[in-house]
């Protein structure tokens, strides 16, 4: 015979090696349960559940076991917290399934005390019952006729038997249900209707208004516009006196013309084609350019471009000339002019240092040429 019983099938296996290694340790030792109870200070019937896999022994139990056998504590302890998780998510399952069979035998409890309207379309165990029910009312109504029958809530009509369900009362009909009173129900649908019906007066009343006066709406977009600020007028820099043009107004014109030239004109570059010198005028006021042409020989011509535009000048006779204006956005020291003399000799203007810009003359002497 066996000295050990077989382990539930349920357990788990972790709880399942852990019983059996204590087993195993009792055996190797030689000792009885009685003698392992005694020895550990836990009662047999403790034992005895520990290693037939019925409870999971506490650690300090463990603990001594392993000093009274002579294993090593801590892998015994390593098994017994192995054992312990699994003991722990045995419980938790348990405890959900006992759950879910609490609440399906309560809402069976609860079940059984709904009416069951099937009950009233088969005959039952119940008919001789319903025959001394219907013969109570029978008695009932023949000593008071006039009784007015109860409010239409106290009893479902699945309960009243009908005479298909038994044939010995064909000549018993049940009693018609006599009309709500006119404050209760009648007044409990009416109030909702009340409440739909003024939300549509409202919104056909809303409606008829926009259908009538269309420019309603439009009206009020413009008085709105009306009332919104309007935008502050661009103000353009005021121009000196006898300055007449600026920008893009000033192309192609003539800068002595519109006051661009003399004071308010600079030389950001300057060059020679032979002896002709060839200069870029620019004037900050008027934001524009022209090439000029000094020391020049009748036919020396001097041509610019800035701005996308292009201005060329031929001198007449033997002295200087100057191109119509051209536009500049950026930086003046950046636009060229270029000159050819007669003689085919050519030349373009480079930048000078700002403080040389428009100060000297070609011969190193002021300028006498106000351009």
């Amino acid at each position: 015979m066996p000295r050990w019983k077989a382990l539930p099938e349920e357990l788990d296996p972790q709880v399942r090696e852990f019983a059996g290694q204590l087993r195993r340790l009792i055996d190797r030792s030689g000792l009885s349960v009685a003698a392992v109870a005694d020895s550990t200070g836990y009662s047999k019937t403790s034992w005895e559940r520990y290693l037939n896999g019925r409870l999971l022994p506490p650690l300090r139990a463990v603990l001594a076991l392993a000093e009274q056998t002579g294993a090593h504590p801590s892998h015994l302890t390593t098994l017994w917290e192995l054992a312990e998780r699994a003991w722990s998510r045995a419980e938790m399952r348990q405890d959900v399934t006992m759950e879910a069979i609490r609440v399906a035998q309560a809402r069976a409890a609860l079940g059984e005390l709904e009416p069951d309207p099937a009950a009233t379309d088969a005959p039952s165990e119940k008919t001789g019952k319903a025959a001394k029910a219907g013969k109570a009312e029978k008695s009932a109504a023949s000593q008071k006729p006039e009784t007015p029958a109860p409010h239409p809530g106290t009893a479902p009509l699945s309960q009243v038997p009908s005479s298909t369900d038994f044939p010995g009362w064909e000549a018993v009909a049940p009693a018609p249900q006599p009309a709500p009173a006119e404050g209760t129900s009648g007044r409990r649908y009416r109030t909702p209707m009340i409440l739909v019906g003024a939300a549509g007066a409202v919104l056909v009343a809303v409606a008829g208004v926009l259908l009538l006066n269309p420019g309603a709406a439009p009206a009020k977009k413009e008085a709105v516009a009306r009332t919104a600020p309007a935008p502050a007028p661009s103000v353009e820099p005021a121009l000196p006196n006898g300055v007449r043009c600026t920008g893009d107004g000033c192309v192609g014109k003539d800068p002595e013309a519109m006051g661009c030239g003399g004071q308010h004109a600079t030389t950001p570059s300057r060059g020679l084609a032979g002896r002709t010198l060839i200069e870029v005028r620019y004037s900050s006021v008027c934001h524009t350019a022209w090439a000029r042409i000094s020391r020049a020989a009748r036919g020396d011509q001097a041509t610019i471009s800035a701005g996308g535009h292009r201005a060329t000048a031929r001198a007449e006779r033997a002295g200087d000339a100057y191109t119509p204006m051209v536009s500049v956005s950026g930086d003046p020291a950046r636009v060229a002019a270029c000159g050819t003399t007669v003689a085919g000799l050519k030349g373009c203007s480079q930048p000078l240092p700002p403080t040389a810009a428009g100060a000297v003359g070609p011969s190193g002497a002021p300028s006498r040429t106000p351009r």
